[in-house]
């Protein structure tokens, strides 16, 4: 029995190719999805996955993983992916979803569920990374996909986007954490705010440095050591459920 022959893709042909190879081979809609915010300690976790459609029209200048682009470079090309792709949808899961089911549970649901919605249904999916089951139709996991895979790319970008200006919002409710800056993630000066106020509702209190940062506090505060202000005065609000999930979509 005769095997059909293997896709090969050249590095050189660029982040398209991988796209091309697979439309070549019969698989018309080629969906790439990503996930922006596993690495943070605060602010939601979130997935996308797009189409992009083939030839110059699917062709966006500069694309590649969004963490390698300026902000500027980001929203711009964020833009033109909103603008250009057959179908793309984003879901935020909020920090204490990610707290009662567990990030990797919740990374892999989210980019199901972001991949499920397409409002065109992909015939292959590419993901960066590791592999995500459940999807319906063949996939590949890709190392670096979103720096070698033009779909993932720009899964990558609307996903980092998206989470980007949630966390811009969130500073202004929580301005003593300086969200704006490091995204929730955990830099110097976000451990430094963390230990002088204690985590808020958009913590994760399931990752250990939130644990302990709140273990500190309460320890001050019941010492009559602490301060007690608008993110660490009421540990019942700092542990309440923000709710459920809310999702984006987009077709052209």
């Amino acid at each position: 029995m005769l095997m059909p022959p293997k896709t090969v893709t050249r590095r050189e042909g660029g982040i398209y190719a991988l796209e091309r190879s697979l439309r070549r081979r019969g698989f018309a809609f080629v969906a790439g999805a990503d996930e922006a915010g596993r690495g943070a300690c605060a602010g939601p976790l979130v997935a996308a996955a797009a189409v992009l459609p083939d030839g110059k029209a699917g062709e966006i200048p500069g694309l590649t993983d969004s963490k390698l682009l300026t902000a500027l470079a980001r929203d711009r090309i964020y833009d033109q992916v909103v603008k250009r792709a057959l179908a793309y949808h984003v879901v935020v899961i909020e920090a204490a979803e990610v707290d009662r089911l567990g990030l990797q549970f919740c990374n892999l649901s989210a980019l199901r569920r972001s991949l499920a919605a397409l409002t065109v249904r992909p015939d292959y999916v590419l993901t960066d990374g590791f592999p995500v089951d459940g999807a319906g139709v063949p996939g590949l996991a890709v190392w670096k996909g979103d720096q070698v895979a033009a779909c993932v790319a720009a899964a990558s970008v609307l996903a980092k986007v998206t989470r980007d200006r949630i966390m811009v919002q969130l500073a202004e409710k929580y301005p003593e954490y300086g969200f704006e800056l490091h995204k929730g993630y955990t830099t110097p000066e976000h451990s430094a705010a963390l230990r002088a106020h204690g985590p808020c509702t958009e913590h994760r209190f399931s990752y250990q440095n939130v644990a302990e940062s709140e273990r500190a506090l309460d320890g001050r505060e019941e010492h009559g050591r602490g301060t007690v202000g608008v993110a660490s005065g009421d540990p019942a609000r700092r542990r309440r459920r923000v709710g459920e999930d809310v999702s984006m979509e987009g077709v052209r």
